[in-house]
C-alpha cells in the first residue's frame, strides 16, 4: 500500500504544473529565433519542421516511448493530429493575414478550452472569465488588434480554426494525460507533424537536406528547446493543472518571444508591449486563483 506522504500535496503539484506550463511558453516562444536564423541560411520552413519532428520520433521510438497498445495509440495519432492541423492552418493563415492577427487567433485556444469544458458539463468559474478576458485583451495590446489589411475572410476562418484546433488539442490533452506520459505524447505529435511537413514540403518541393553545419544547429535547437522541453512539459502541466489554467499560462509566449527578440535579436520592446503583457501576466494569475481549479478540469476521471 502506498503512504499517503508519496503523493505531493495539491499546493505542490499546482506550482509545478504552472512551472511547466510557463517553461513551455517560454520555450515555444524562441521559435521566433530559430525561423529567422533558418531564414538566414535558406533552410525552407518545410525542410526545418520535417527535420525537428522527424529527428524528435525516430529519437522517442527508439527510446522505447512508442510502445502503447492499438486503442491508445489510436488516441495519441488523433489528438496529434489536431496539433498538425492547428499548425498547417495558421501557417495558411499567414499567407492571407498578417503575423499579428493569425498569432492573435491562435492564442483564443483558451476560449475554445473552456467552451469545450462547457460543452462536456464543466461549468467554467467566474475566475475563469475574468482571467479569459484580461489575457485576450493584453493578447490584443500585445500582438495588435485586426487591422485593414486583414479583412480577407479565409485568412480569418483559418486563423479562427486553428486556435480552435489547438484548443481541442489542449482539452484532449486533459483526457490522455493520465494514461500517456508526455514522452510518448510528444513522440506520437511529432511523427504526425513529420509526416504532413514531409507532404508539404514533397508538395511545394521546398525539402531539402541541410548541407551547412549551421542548418544542423539551428534544428537541433529546435529538436531540443521548443520540442523534447516545450511539449512534454505542457503535456505534464495538463496533468497536473487542467488544460483551462494551462492554456491561460500559455499565452504568455508572446512575451518570451518579445524578451528574447530584445535580448539576441536587438529588437526594441514597445510600450503597448508593456502594458500588453501586464495584462496577461495579470489574466494568468488570475485563473490560478480561481477556487475550481485545485484539480484538473478535464482529467477523464470520474
Amino acid at each position: 500500500m502506498l503512504r499517503a506522504s508519496s503523493f505531493p500535496p495539491p499546493a505542490a503539484a499546482d506550482r509545478g504544473g504552472i512551472g511547466l506550463a510557463l517553461l513551455s511558453a517560454a520555450a515555444s516562444g524562441t521559435l521566433g529565433l530559430w525561423g529567422k536564423l533558418a531564414l538566414t541560411l535558406q533552410l525552407s520552413t518545410p525542410a526545418l519542421l520535417s527535420w525537428r519532428f522527424g529527428l524528435t520520433s525516430v529519437l522517442l521510438f527508439a527510446l522505447g516511448f512508442g510502445r502503447l497498445s492499438l486503442r491508445l495509440r489510436a488516441e495519441l495519432l488523433v489528438l496529434s493530429a489536431l496539433y498538425a492541423a492547428s499548425t498547417v492552418l495558421f501557417f495558411l493563415a499567414l499567407t492571407r493575414i498578417s503575423a499579428g492577427t493569425a498569432a492573435l487567433l491562435v492564442y483564443v485556444a483558451p476560449a475554445f478550452v473552456i467552451l469545450y469544458g462547457a460543452l462536456a458539463g464543466v461549468r467554467p468559474t467566474r475566475g475563469q472569465g475574468g482571467a479569459l478576458l484580461c489575457t485576450l485583451a493584453g493578447l490584443g495590446v500585445v500582438v495588435g488588434l485586426p487591422g485593414a489589411g486583414d479583412g480577407d475572410s479565409a485568412g480569418l476562418l483559418l486563423g479562427g480554426a486553428s486556435g480552435a484546433l489547438y484548443g481541442g488539442y489542449l482539452y484532449a490533452s486533459g483526457r490522455l494525460a493520465r494514461t500517456a506520459s508526455p514522452l510518448t505524447v510528444t513522440a506520437h505529435v511529432s511523427l504526425v507533424c513529420a509526416a504532413t511537413f514531409v507532404v508539404l514540403g514533397g508538395v511545394t518541393a521546398q525539402l531539402a537536406v541541410p548541407h551547412h553545419p549551421a542548418q544542423w544547429g539551428v534544428i537541433l535547437a529546435m529538436l531540443l528547446i521548443p520540442t523534447l522541453v516545450a511539449l512534454p512539459a505542457l503535456s505534464e502541466a495538463v496533468r497536473r493543472i487542467g488544460p483551462a489554467r494551462v492554456s491561460l499560462l500559455t499565452t504568455t509566449d508572446p512575451l518570451w518571444a518579445a524578451l528574447f527578440a530584445l535580448l539576441f535579436l536587438g529588437e526594441d520592446v514597445h510600450l503597448t508591449q508593456v502594458v500588453g503583457g501586464a495584462l496577461i501576466l495579470a489574466g494568468a494569475a488570475f485563473a490560478q486563483r480561481s477556487p475550481a481549479t485545485t484539480a484538473p478540469e478535464s482529467s477523464g476521471q470520474p
